[in-house]
């Protein structure tokens, strides 16, 4: 995606702790509101006639510019509606939509939530949201499950469609890698990554890849990679073994000096940008990065997939990601609807907001476009796109629940302790999982 996107992903993470303490602090004093403990409300079909009115939306940045451009060919579409988008900004929309929840009063028609974060909202305000599950079914089979996952809750109700997706690779460096005489497509497992690291710096002098010392989700991604999340049945996992391979790979870079240290979002473009590390293991929208911040390196990046922790293992994961929902407080709910499918489930509008927007497509039919495929010049001719469209499919979806933020912030101290410190990794995720045990009041998978 592009670079003002990457932003808000960036502020996502830093705001993670911030929010969930506020989705806390409100489900714990719901009642009157649109949270509280209420079930969601359902959504039946109606005919064309019902759709008619106004409807309002909330959200942010290049999502708001894809809604405002496509929203005239809705009403377009449907005389007598009328489609108002409303940028409320990154920074202070999670707070809005809370308090919106809490009161009852105050949300718009449709919102915009991104993916992980919906499941908080779910988990504190059960009836914020319609149950579309009745109108939204037909289309699961044609999204990516991992995303389908981030939008339905405990009980297998569908409460919002996906809308774009975050399907995992590694960006590398072409000219490093020919200099040290590493082929990508040698590169099939971590193990193989680590040995290819080993090789680029001897050779080159640079290191392989950028970590933010605090607050880093690497090992969220490697562990997605093996089909598991922080939780597993309702229980807190992070010490799987899963898990605790992941977290070895990244102590066995630190340990090798493959890592270049880079705090914040900034710094981590930085350290690409000067060619302080080789490769960046990210998610699709990390392209739009590098073409918007570093044209002078056309042609000198490429994209292979994830490396698999075994042989015949996932070469992919997801980072980010975001979906359309509904509101409960709507006066106008199947208009509110029809909108969203005419936004989401449409490979036409998907693959207009993928040439405009840069925000990459859940919607699996969109990924069969022509335009997918064509070659891309930055990447020295390589398309980059169906790169990522052949992953997504891949993708293995994971368990969220309301506590996924308490739980990353206890993740980033141990990533912390185990690559700075030297910590051991299988003894610092089992004392991380008995704090998110603790802090959380569930129980250890383990």
């Amino acid at each position: 995606m592009r670079i003002n996107r990457m932003n808000r992903t960036r502020r996502s993470v830093l705001l993670a702790g911030a929010v969930a303490a506020v989705v806390a602090v409100s489900g714990c004093a719901a009642g009157g509101g649109s949270g509280g403990k209420k079930a969601a409300p359902s959504l039946a079909a109606g005919a064309d006639a019902d759709i008619k009115g106004d409807v309002t939306i909330w959200s942010w940045d290049v999502a708001a510019t894809a809604l405002k451009r496509l929203a005239p060919e809705f009403e377009k579409q449907h005389p007598g509606t009328k489609i108002n988008i409303v940028d409320i900004g990154y920074d202070n929309a999670y707070d809005k939509i809370t308090v919106g929840l809490k009161a009852g009063k105050g949300l718009p028609d449709i919102t915009t939530v991104e993916g992980p974060r919906f499941q908080s909202f779910l988990g504190s305000f059960p009836g914020g949201f319609y149950d579309l599950t009745s109108l939204a079914s037909k289309y699961e089979d044609q999204f990516n499950q991992a995303s389908w996952k981030t939008a339905t809750d405990e009980k297998g109700r569908t409460l919002a469609l996906p809308w774009d997706a975050g399907p995992c690779g590694v960006f590398y460096r072409r000219d490093l890698f020919q200099k040290a005489g590493v082929d990508p497509n040698s590169i099939n497992t971590w193990d193989d990554y680590v040995k290819a690291g080993e090789q680029v710096k001897a050779k080159t002098g640079t290191k392989f890849i950028t970590l933010d010392p605090a607050e880093d989700n690497t090992f969220l991604m490697m562990l997605q990679q093996q089909g598991q999340g922080y939780f597993k049945d309702g229980k807190v996992a992070v010490n799987s073994a899963q898990a605790v391979k992941a977290m070895t790979v990244l102590k066995q870079l630190s340990d090798k000096g493959l890592v270049d240290w880079a705090r914040g979002w900034d710094a981590t473009v930085t350290s690409s940008k000067t060619g302080k590390s080789a490769t960046t293991p990210q998610a699709a929208w990390w392209g739009g990065t590098l073409t918007g911040e570093m044209k002078e390196m056309s042609g000198k990046w490429g994209v292979f997939p994830l490396p698999a922790f075994e042989q015949g293992g996932a070469h992919t994961s997801n980072n980010g990601g975001s979906l359309l929902t509904v509101t409960s407080q709507t006066k106008n709910p199947k208009t509110a609807w029809a909108f969203t499918e005419f936004m989401l489930a449409n490979s036409a509008n998907q693959v207009s907001m993928l040439k405009n927007e840069g925000l990459f497509p859940a919607f699996l039919p969109a990924l069969k476009d022509p335009l997918v495929q064509q070659a891309d010049p930055y990447f020295g001719g390589q398309p980059v796109n169906k790169v990522f469209a052949d992953l997504l499919p891949s993708v293995p979806p994971i368990e969220y629940t309301k506590d996924g933020a308490k739980a990353t912030q206890l993740v980033w101290s141990a990533n912390a302790g185990v690559m700075l410190r030297g910590k051991d990794p299988k003894a610092t995720l089992d004392s991380t999982a008995k704090q998110i045990a603790s802090a959380t009041g569930r129980q250890t998978a383990g």
